[in-house]
């Protein structure tokens, strides 16, 4: 009694812990989503504060971007008086007042020049300046070509090798007779401390940039950077052309920097320059603590995941991976042909038991069904090959039996004959007897046919209506003759009355064809040259193979004939 009782509660417990209630437990342990909750917020954070951040450093890069511009307005608005001043006045008078009112509030402005047109500077604020030829600078030329303020990419000073950016108005720009230039020359110091705001901020890189992508001026902790290509800048490399050749007076683009960290820079255009000003924003400093907060919590998610992984793994091997893979051995013995191939019962949890009762039924069926198919098929082939009145096989599996003959014949070099074999006058045969008449005659002339293919091992075919074929392998074309010799004489020994015959009796007509196949030759011509034979037969009064003796017509191709 224990032990039925034991059996009992063994079955209950094993429906109350069936696959579907431990997958279920298994999904309790997932808390995995309340983790991602909390990662998903921890991201939005961090969006939210670079964000933030982006924000407010564009806010500054336009602010610092204005006070440049103010800078080049500064030059601009004095290059334009100086050049007022020597469109008014000769060149002697026009050099002492710029000598004498170079403004001491513009420290950026190094020095002034009045440039004759062709380069050569004629007076400066500076004396060493003087006689010096600049007209082979791009500035130069192209202030005078626009006749208009023109502000240069990063130099280097022809007389202090000092790094320099000149500004050039042309008189003419407001006496178009004259043709002398104002050029003024830039003191990059003071453009970096000007951008001084930008620097001593953890994760911001600041530069003045010009046209060709050299650092004109930054932060007094990165101005190593001031004279070097932005392609060279560690960090910026990535982003550099696309900041420079952006149409935009200003914007933001997020990029990947050579040491894989995620930055942003904000740029924007110092007006009346092809400069640009470029603040670079590394998120990870700026978000690393909240960085750290997600860090954890992946942590703690992939510890998590880990566990119900094991977990999972260990229930999915035993409740589901085994029983599918002892389905599909089953599956695959079947597929293979093993009609015997059922799941065993024992095998398997409690809710695979439908399904393995309902595959061994279907594999049952399957292998009921597949036998009986291989029967129907059988019988089909030989249906479809077999001439269901005269027993011998149809014009289709004459066919097939003529290509396999003609194979072999080919491959051990052996002759191979052909006899077509027709009913003399069967039409009026059938006009006068009926076709059931037809029908009982040809059935007995194949009968007749049958036992003389069995006898000289050939094999005999009705090739259609009142035409047959008998197919005689590694015959001679004289062995063939006499054959067809045997057959002509056979069907009129039977002795079927036909009363409209000359005969009296029912006779055939026979056309004999051999060869020897070889590649230039087909099947088909074969039957030709036969054919060819028969109708010769015909001509020659019927019931003949050959009339008063025979003759051997050999063509091109090798094929002999007799008729």
């Amino acid at each position: 009694m224990s032990g039925v009782s034991f059996n009992r509660n063994r079955v209950k417990l094993k429906k109350l812990l069936g696959i579907r209630a431990r997958l279920a437990l298994l999904a309790v342990m997932l808390v995995a989503p309340l983790m991602l909750e909390r990662v998903r917020s921890l991201e939005d954070a961090r969006a939210k504060q670079i964000a933030m951040a982006s924000e407010e450093y564009a806010n500054i890069t336009l602010h610092t971007a204005e006070t440049q511009r103010e800078v080049v307005s500064s030059v601009e608005t004095m290059l334009k008086s100086a050049a007022y001043i020597r469109a008014s006045s000769g060149i002697g008078r026009s050099c002492e007042i710029l000598r004498a009112s170079l403004p001491t509030n513009l420290p950026w402005i190094r020095s002034i020049m009045i440039v004759s047109k062709e380069g050569v500077v004629q007076c400066s604020t500076l004396n060493m300046l003087v006689g010096l030829n600049i007209g082979d600078r791009d500035y130069f030329r192209k202030a005078q070509q626009t006749r208009d303020f023109d502000f240069s990419d990063y130099l280097f000073a022809r007389v202090s090798n000092r790094p320099i950016l000149m500004a050039a108005y042309p008189v003419a720009a407001i006496n178009p007779e004259e043709d002398a230039v104002v050029v003024a020359g830039i003191n990059l110091d003071w453009m970096s401390k000007i951008m001084a705001k930008l620097g001593g901020r953890p994760g911001i890189s600041a530069l003045l940039v010009d046209s060709a992508g050299v650092v004109l001026a930054a932060p007094a902790e990165e101005a190593s950077m001031i004279g070097q290509q932005l392609n060279n800048v560690p960090l910026l490399t990535a982003i550099a052309h696309k900041a420079l050749v952006s149409d935009t007076p200003m914007g933001s683009l997020p990029f990947t920097a050579a040491d894989g960290s995620q930055r942003a820079i904000s740029f924007a255009r110092i007006p009346g320059t092809q400069s640009r000003l470029i603040v670079s924003i590394d998120e990870a400093k700026i978000t690393a603590a909240i960085n750290r907060d997600i860090r954890t919590a992946y942590l703690q998610l992939g510890l998590v995941c880990l566990f119900v992984l094991i977990g999972a793994l260990i229930g999915a091997e035993k409740l589901i991976i085994n029983p599918i893979e002892v389905m599909t051995g089953m599956a695959r013995r079947f597929g293979e042909g093993d009609w015997s191939a059922r799941v065993s019962h024992s095998r398997l949890p409690s809710e695979f038991m439908p399904l393995a009762r309902a595959f061994n039924a279907m594999a049952a069926q399957l292998s009921q069904r597949e036998r009986e198919l291989i029967a129907t098929n059988d019988r089909l082939t030989v249906m479809a090959s077999i001439d269901m009145l005269t027993g011998l096989a149809n014009r289709r599996g004459f066919q097939s039996r003529l290509d396999f003959e003609w194979m072999k014949a080919q491959q051990y070099h052996t002759e191979l004959s052909l006899l077509m074999i027709d009913v003399d006058h069967f039409k009026l045969y059938n006009d006068t007897y009926g076709h059931p008449e037809g029908d009982a005659c040809l059935a007995r002339i194949g009968e007749a046919l049958a036992g003389i293919a069995a006898d000289n091992l050939g094999f005999a075919g009705r090739y259609g209506g009142e035409e047959f074929c008998l197919l005689l392998p590694n015959t001679s074309p004289q062995k063939a003759l006499e054959i067809g010799e045997t057959v002509r004489a056979t069907v009129q020994g039977l002795g079927l009355p036909h009363i409209t015959s000359s005969h009296r009796t029912v006779t055939v007509s026979v056309g004999v064809a051999a060869t020897l196949p070889n590649d230039a030759q087909t099947p088909g011509e074969l039957i030709e040259a036969a054919d060819a034979a028969l109708y010769a037969a015909k001509h020659r009064g019927r019931n003949s193979v050959v009339e008063h003796g025979f003759a051997k017509l050999v063509d091109k191709a090798g094929i002999a004939m007799a008729g």
